[in-house]
């Protein structure tokens, strides 16, 4: 026995009673108001069917979207593809679109038959999150697919993204050695709006000879020129990727968004169509930022400071 059919045989009784007793001693018995006893006795005709809940969905969705709303979601998301919504939610409303991002996410479930994959929650551990842009900043490398390569050679995306706005900067290089790091870091300074306190990379010998037994005391191009300009450098623990995390997922954006299209025919080429996307990435909102762009929060911040 179901618990639906538990609850109407517990009415059942409660009605048996009631005919007797009266409704005062019915809802005193029975632990319930009488208003609830009088709803059911009212309802009641004799059969359990009748004593069962009927359903509370509402009988008008006057806040539903429109059919208008539907057609043009559709558009847009079989034009873009469904792994990147966030884009295409930005490109709604840009067009005058006001609905929410969870409630457009369960429109296109329904539109597409499929339902979008629930991401698993995790309890995240307590982290002190940058309080100011420029306090730390997060560096490291991507390997450009080779798909996207027509010459045969291996290319190399440095990107560095600050914690506190998520202002992402990226450059790329033919190698991925010490020099290059020390390069990309110049052009950061050179580029960055904030000064810079503190930046955070692993463990690769790119960045760190930390790791080498021969060189480990012996400072790289890149360590050096920190230093020099008197910024804190941290090296997250071995093996911990997540402890990039920021970056890390700034990589994973970057693959669906330009690396998923590009086609590049030498490094010339290549950092012309990335100078172009970083030109536009910066005003991607996030979801991390209430779905703001990184520049905008940017913006706030230069205000007070």
């Amino acid at each position: 026995m179901n618990m639906v059919t538990q609850e109407a045989y517990q009415r059942q009784r409660m009605m048996s009673y009631y005919g007797t007793h009266g409704g005062v001693k019915t809802a005193l018995r029975y632990k319930v108001s009488r208003k609830t006893v009088y709803k059911w006795v009212k309802r009641y005709d004799g059969t359990l069917e009748s004593l069962k809940d009927r359903s509370h969905r509402p009988r008008s969705h006057p806040r539903q979207h429109t059919e208008e709303e539907k057609e043009l979601i559709y558009r847009y998301v079989k034009r873009n593809g469904r792994r990147d919504l966030l884009l295409t939610f930005q490109k709604l409303r840009e067009r005058g679109y006001t609905r929410h991002y969870g409630s457009f996410k369960r429109v296109v479930g329904r539109l597409f038959e499929t339902p979008l994959e629930r991401k698993v929650k995790k309890k995240p551990k307590p982290y002190q999150r940058a309080e100011y842009p420029g306090q730390k900043v997060q560096i490291d490398v991507k390997y450009v697919p080779s798909r996207c390569v027509t010459d045969g050679r291996k290319y190399y995306q440095f990107t560095a993204v600050d914690e506190c706005t998520r202002i992402a900067f990226r450059e790329m290089y033919d190698e991925h050695g010490t020099y290059s790091a020390k390069d990309f870091l110049m052009k950061l300074m050179a580029n960055s709006q904030f000064p810079i306190r503190m930046v955070q990379t692993d463990n690769g010998t790119e960045f760190t000879n930390a790791l080498l037994v021969i060189k480990a005391t012996h400072k790289t191009l890149f360590e050096q020129a920190l230093e020099d300009m008197d910024i804190l450098y941290h090296r997250i623990r071995i093996a911990t990727p997540r402890h990039n995390g920021k970056v890390e997922r700034q990589h994973r954006t970057d693959e669906e968004r330009f690396y998923s299209r590009l086609r590049m025919y030498n490094l010339t080429d290549g950092r012309k169509q990335l100078a172009i996307y970083q030109t536009k990435s910066n005003d991607h909102i996030k979801t991390c930022l209430n779905f703001r762009s990184p520049n905008h929060v940017l913006n706030d911040y230069l205000a007070v400071m």
